[in-house]
């Protein structure tokens, strides 16, 4: 997800979405038997000729071995992906495709008066297939120019041709439009399978009495499904109680929490002096001033070995995203500093809007309290990830 130009109301506006990976090539999976629409998804998503040099992926900035994100480092750290130029970067950092299944179709919750799903930080896709579609095309992340440029890549495979008129029509690669949809179902039919959320974290295998927490790990998962002493669940808790077995950890809602703007990455990537990233408002379905600096709440399985945080990647460590959210509550001067700069946290980029009934609920919390939470939420690492964990 990049810079994408989109015209609202005469000039354009830079649309600032995560960028793709870095511009190393991922090398694509050997072919395998494409029997099923998600085996025809899995050689795609690892397939780097589906990007204009020939060089990203899917699997780029979604690794499997790294719980769908992108490992890779550059000018930028890792806040945002490099584009498939090899010079190009995004302004959002790109989330994990890891349990993005789960997430309901975008639309607006006339009960609870809120946006709620969709793709992208913005959902500004419904669904898994839309967001399938829309790195090949971005400028600055695969870089093709239109999708009859893609289609062309995949015919390029015979293999694929044949998949693709078995599993569809004989006749599929007459229609660009309909051999490029093709491609993104099977890719969003690959993304549904149980590899992109096996639910066999430490928390699951405690919640089916094969692990044993620790006494920090207890003490942190109560503190965070208890709206008496923390504010997390009330974004991060899908289900009814707090042992849903498939709990994703998010209500697929849109909260402006004030993150303050990333200047260390506009300094890298060429946004205009005043741009400012208004979220939720950048989505072409959603007009209303009020959703601006809103995004969607990730989910927070894996978190641990996610980083770096919140939409444009602009804090390193967990234990400080943390901190961020208590700097709502607490009147401790050294709350109200950010730990990875000694400065005080930066201002909202977007500060009328922000979600204070929410951020301000709950009492301040000690360090002890803190460090809780973070051994639990380290607790939702997949087991195929748990070595990433560090001390």
């Amino acid at each position: 997800m990049p810079f994408t130009h989109v015209k609202r109301n005469g000039p354009t506006l830079l649309a600032l979405v995560a960028v793709s990976a870095f511009g190393a090539a991922v090398p694509a999976s050997a072919d395998p038997a494409i029997g099923t629409l998600e085996d025809l998804g899995q050689a795609l998503f690892f397939d780097t000729n589906l990007s204009r040099n020939r060089t990203q992926a899917c699997a780029t900035c979604h690794d499997p071995s790294f719980g769908f994100v992108d490992p890779r480092s550059s000018e930028a750290g890792r806040a945002v992906s490099l584009g498939d130029d090899g010079r190009s970067f995004g302004d959002r950092n790109a989330p994990t495709a890891a349990y993005a299944m789960l997430s309901p179709d975008f639309g607006f919750d006339a009960d609870a008066g809120l946006w709620k799903g969709g793709q992208f930080l913005d959902g500004r896709e419904a669904d898994l297939g839309g967001q399938a579609g829309g790195p090949p095309l971005n400028p600055i992340e695969m870089g093709m120019p239109d999708k009859a440029s893609v289609v062309a890549r995949l015919t390029e495979n015979p293999d694929y041709v044949t998949a693709m008129q078995a599993l569809f029509s004989d006749d599929l690669f007459a229609d660009t439009d309909a051999a490029f949809d093709a491609m993104t179902q099977a890719i969003a039919a690959f993304e549904r399978t149980p590899e992109f959320a096996p639910f066999d974290s430490r928390y699951d295998r405690y919640l089916r009495g094969q692990a044993v927490f620790t006494d920090q790990e207890e003490l942190g998962r109560v503190l965070f499904f208890s709206e008496q002493f923390t504010n997390c669940n009330i974004c991060h808790q899908l289900g009814q109680t707090a042992v849903d077995p498939r709990e994703p950890f998010t209500t697929y809602e849109f909260h402006n929490i004030g993150v303050p703007e990333n200047r260390a990455l506009r300094q890298l990537n060429g946004v205009p002096e005043g741009f400012v990233d208004t979220g939720l408002l950048m989505n072409p379905a959603v007009d209303d001033p009020d959703q601006a600096g809103k995004f969607k709440v990730p989910t927070l399985r894996n978190v641990a070995v996610t980083g770096p945080y919140m939409h444009n990647g602009v804090f390193e460590d967990l234990r400080t995203v943390v901190l961020f959210y208590d700097m709502y509550n607490s009147r401790s001067a050294a709350r109200q500093i950010n730990p990875e700069t000694g400065a005080p946290w930066g201002p909202p980029e977007v500060s009328g809007t922000l979600s204070l009934h929410d951020l301000e609920h709950g009492p301040a919390l000690d360090d002890l309290r803190v460090d809780a939470i973070v051994a639990f939420l380290r607790t939702l690492t997949d087991a195929r990830y748990e070595h990433l964990l560090q001390d």
